[in-house]
């Protein structure tokens, strides 16, 4: 049996290879030539497959030639051909157990068991030869035609699973009819001899159908390969963009830390020196000193405007603004706008008017106010003569948010680039210095905000007349429990003569600015840098302050709430607190709400610091 190995198709010289026509050729050159190793892999799994059908088709050969013969010849020779191809069915049929083992065991070694299987065919091949040299003789014309059409049958249906591996498949078809065409042909009748010619004609028809059989199954295999290796490239690639798409997630993290870090240690000097011009204008009575430090201010406050904008951008940019809506009332949201803006709108000689703040909203309260600043900020800049207007009304299911102004308005082709970031609009007039400060991202990061939350969000604007933004939101339900309502409007005016107020700051700079400004209002101020410091210092007095102001990031890795909750646990819970502070990305919002805070963003201009000092104070 050494001669016959385990030949798949693809083994052979050249010359045993099957002519292809061009199309063939120009349909399958482009496909990757598979490895022997795939060859016997999928000629192993194909005959094995169909090896169930095959013993089953031998079988019912068997005994279909064993019917007709039985009257015919001798028993002791049928039974003994009978018995020899029954062990040899049944050794095939327990191979062919075995390898469904191995296989679901992960051990089926595809040259050992296609080698197997080879011997088992060709021995099942040599016993129907034998069979027709053997009882060729007898019977007649008709016995001889069932044996003819019951082995040609069975050479047919072998076609599919030997053609594969052309050597076997070659022997194999020689085995099953050559000794029919010797025997025929060794006949003297005219008869036999016409049936030896047409079992040549049948050799070649069957050879003919084994090689399209080979050329397709190369093909098939060709293809699996070929799928294969794309299933294989498909997956380096996807590796490769989930690869590059961490890198870029990793990047834009180093991004917005460095935006974050960069804005805080920036932060520290600007606050500073404008807590120090105020202070100068204070204590100068010259008008262009009062000039200079209008202009220091004003330009202290566009710097704060391009921080917030480049981080407020990066922010939403990289995912870190989550949607979480809630059922709130834009009272209290309205209170903390005004108490922002009105400083600005007052200097201007704006009206700031907000109506229908008894409405309630379903949506993320921090997403709405991050637009509302920015619309309101927007109206306030561009506004020269009359004011701005808030309304908050309903509509059907909805709340029509809308924010209105007289400014200079926006031009019919501008509004379709409004939104769009670094867009500035363009005036037919001169914009003052005041309308030029930002980077033009402002419309643009309310746009974002509001497609974050699935909120309509339209403009409406005639030049020279003014401009309306419109922001569709969902309505809430109000509370069982309404906290108590916020003064509509802080007292500017309140002294603070004879009020004391703790500062606790570990940049020397701003805590000696806020120290000679509070001072220059006639506080009295305690200024402290560490949490240990002022925590030592309250454990010596009994007065309690009226008011602590507290930077959020301290030595120690402390920070001003537990400045905060240091000096609440000495003079209680109402003690009120401001907290002053450089960094943005580490969700202060949340804070403030959950430790009774108010919370502002360095740099902080003079006046929006009175303001919210003076707020505090008349709320206590």
């Amino acid at each position: 049996m050494s001669a016959l190995p385990a030949t798949p198709f693809g083994s052979q010289a050249s010359s045993a290879k099957p002519t292809q026509t061009m199309a063939q050729a120009d349909a399958y050159a482009d496909l990757p030539q598979p490895s022997d190793a795939a060859l016997t892999q999928d000629t192993t799994r194909l005959v094995y497959r169909q090896t169930s059908a095959a013993l089953m088709a031998h079988f019912l050969g068997m005994v279909v030639f064993v019917a007709v013969y039985w009257a015919h010849a001798p028993h002791g020779l049928l039974g003994a051909w009978a018995l020899a191809f029954a062990l040899t069915w049944s050794v095939r049929f327990a191979g062919l157990l075995s390898y469904d083992r191995a296989v679901l065991q992960g051990q089926a070694n595809s040259e050992l068991w296609l080698r197997r299987w080879n011997i088992g065919m060709f021995v099942g091949v040599i016993l129907w030869s034998v069979a027709s040299m053997l009882f060729y003789q007898y019977g007649g014309p008709s016995e001889r035609t069932a044996m003819i059409l019951t082995i040609y049958s069975l050479a047919l249906g072998a076609v599919p699973n030997m053609a594969s591996q052309p050597r076997l498949f070659m022997l194999c078809m020689g085995v099953y009819f050559l000794p029919m065409i010797v025997r025929s042909a060794l006949q003297n009748s005219q008869g036999e001899v016409q049936i030896a010619g047409i079992l040549c004609l049948v050799l070649l028809c069957a050879l003919a159908l084994g090689r399209g059989f080979r050329n397709v199954f190369g093909e098939m295999v060709s293809l699996r390969v070929h799928t294969q290796n794309l299933a294989n490239q498909l997956k380096g690639e996807m590796a490769a963009a989930e690869a590059a798409q961490r890198q870029a997630e990793l990047a834009n993290r180093a991004k917005t830390q460095f935006f974050a870090a960069a804005s805080h240690d920036l932060r520290q000097p600007l606050h500073a020196m404008g807590l120090f011009a105020e202070a100068l204008r204070q204590r100068s009575k010259d008008t262009e000193v009062a000039h200079l430090v209008n202009s220091i201010n004003s330009s202290v406050d566009a710097l704060e405007g391009l921080f917030s904008e480049l981080l407020d951008i990066t922010k939403i940019d990289t995912g870190g603004v989550d949607n979480q809506p809630e059922h709130f009332c834009m009272g209290d949201m309205f209170n903390r706008i005004r108490l922002t803006f009105e400083p600005n709108a007052f200097e201007k000689g704006l009206m700031l008017n907000f109506r229908g703040d008894q409405h309630h909203v379903y949506a993320d309260p921090l997403i709405v106010e991050r637009i509302l600043r920015n619309l309101v900020s927007n109206a306030i800049r561009y506004t020269e003569d009359g004011g701005v207007l808030v309304t908050c009304r309903r509509r059907g299911e909805q709340l029509c948010l809308q924010i209105w102004d007289t400014g200079i308005g926006i031009t019919e082709k501008e509004q379709s680039r409004i939104f769009e970031e670094f867009y500035q609009t363009q005036s037919n007039r001169p914009l003052e210095p005041h309308h030029r400060k930002g980077l033009g991202l402002g419309l643009a990061i309310v746009k974002r905000l509001a497609d974050l939350m699935d909120a309509p969000l339209t403009l409406r604007s005639r030049v020279g007349h003014g401009t309306v933004f419109t922001l569709m939101l969902p309505v809430g339900r109000a509370p069982r429990l309404q906290p108590a309502a916020a003064p509509s409007k802080a007292t500017l005016g309140v002294t603070l003569d004879r009020r004391h107020i703790v500062v606790v700051e570990d940049e020397i700079a701003v805590m000696e600015g806020l120290e000679v400004l509070l001072k220059g209002w006639g506080a009295t101020v305690s200024a402290f840098d560490t949490v240990e410091a002022v925590t030592e210092w309250a454990s010596k007095v009994e007065t309690p302050p009226d008011l602590l102001i507290v930077d959020y990031r301290l030595p120690e890795q402390k920070t001003g709430i537990d400045a905060i909750k240091a000096m609440r646990a000495k003079f209680g819970p109402n003690l009120p607190a401001i907290m002053v502070t450089g960094s943005t990305m580490t969700g202060h919002e949340d804070e403030a709400r959950r430790y009774n805070f108010h919370l502002l963003i360095k740099p902080v201009v003079a006046n929006k610091l009175r303001a919210m000092i003076a707020f505090k104070l008349s709320a206590h």
